[in-house]
């Protein structure tokens, strides 16, 4: 079997797709003018989702910051919270959510997230088209 090295650290071995750790893209951003800074690891690119996504990665919210408050046309996002406790706001309706809670925005819905917590909130989080 062989691999090859693809676009943005992604390998190709025959029918399957990995990104190593190492080369997971990483960044500090400040998301949907949300406060203060997300760390975000993408867990694949464009292509790793091929063609039905735009985003799959680890994201870590600080105590105090947030993911501001914006909408999803002609996709879905879903948050699956792997750590912590943040404050969910689904299409205006606030909702405490928990590790192991999924939450899913699409179809003109809007969302955010906020972390009023003492403690990071882990999650993943994924965004895929119509």
């Amino acid at each position: 079997k062989w691999c090859k090295r693809a676009r943005r650290g992604a390998v190709q071995g025959g029918d399957h797709m990995f990104t190593l750790d190492e080369n997971g893209k990483r960044a500090d951003v400040c998301v949907q003018n949300g406060k203060g800074l997300c760390h975000i690891k993408h867990l694949t690119d464009r292509e790793g989702l091929y063609g039905h996504g735009r985003m799959f990665a680890h994201v870590t919210v600080d105590p105090g910051c947030s993911i501001g408050y914006h909408a999803h046309n002609h996709e879905t996002e879903f948050y699956y919270i792997i750590k912590g406790e943040g404050v969910f706001n689904d299409d205006g309706k606030e909702v405490i959510v928990h590790a192991g809670d999924i939450c899913a925005t699409g179809y003109g819905q809007s969302h955010g997230l906020e972390n009023k917590s003492s403690e990071p909130v882990e999650m993943i989080a994924l965004i895929v088209m119509e």
